[in-house]
């Protein structure tokens, strides 16, 4: 039977890109985004694959009624990619407390209600994985609002033993390149421009070993998590730096 997928942050980027590949291979996706006209899009193109669970994924009645929807049509789940974030660049300014709390809803907070209302389901899938697309945040320069960046990592990992236990695999995909967070040694050079559709068969293709962690060069990082204050053709996030309220991953 063909595998049923729950994918957040799927309007644009990378997370377009990956249910695009997704649901070229065959399988059942559920896409949740704030943008409906692109999950609509989706569901036209593939009919009878695509379950619109749309949401403000930072509300926990939300998550937890998308949970309830997934379990009443399909009743579990095989693979979860928890895309869904967004990022703010200050250039060095103070971050007021909304923003930082902003940030932390956006991020922390979402990946931790996605996490508590897929495990049920998951538990129920085949060979179940969970996927968390960290933030860039984990190797660009630090921000107020996470720290040292490991806050996200920290997310999934406190939840890997647990996972572990009920035969649920973890995998973190971390942008960056030579990050000792992941247990793969490629050598990704600098100058490599990857598109989102690159990067979504990338990891889809890594995906199938299931590893702990998996590198993602990301080099021209508006084209996997498109900033709407950029154009396309800048190609780097340095220059979309200090424009505030410019997410950078799907909107949870």
């Amino acid at each position: 039977m063909a595998r049923k997928y729950w994918l957040t942050g799927a309007s644009n980027g990378l997370g377009a890109a990956l249910a695009e590949a997704i649901l070229q291979a065959g399988a059942q996706l559920a896409v949740s985004s704030r943008v409906a006209p692109s999950c609509e899009a989706l569901s036209q193109r593939y009919p009878g694959q695509v379950l619109m669970v749309p949401g403000n994924l930072t509300d926990s009645q939300t998550v937890r009624a998308i949970g309830q929807r997934l379990a009443q049509e399909w009743g579990a789940l095989d693979t979860v990619i928890i895309n869904a974030g967004t990022a703010e660049y200050v250039a060095g300014q103070p971050t007021d407390n909304a923003l930082i709390e902003h940030i932390i809803r956006s991020n922390l907070l979402s990946a931790s209600f996605c996490i508590e209302a897929a495990r049920p389901l998951l538990r129920r899938g085949t060979e179940p994985h969970l996927v968390g697309i960290t933030s860039p945040v984990t190797y660009l320069r630090p921000s107020q609002a996470e720290a040292d960046g490991n806050a996200m990592r920290h997310v999934f990992e406190s939840v890997r033993t647990d996972l572990a236990s009920n035969g649920i695999d973890l995998t973190l995909v971390i942008p960056g390149f030579d990050n000792p967070a992941t247990d793969l040694n490629e050598d990704f050079s600098v100058g490599v421009r990857w598109t989102a559709e690159t990067a979504a068969s990338h990891i889809l293709a890594q995906l199938a070993e299931r590893p702990h962690g998996m590198a993602l060069p990301a080099a021209a990082m508006t084209k996997l998590w498109p900033l709407p204050s950029c154009e396309p053709a800048q190609g780097d996030i340095v220059a979309c730096q200090g424009t505030g309220q410019s997410p950078i991953k799907g909107q949870p």
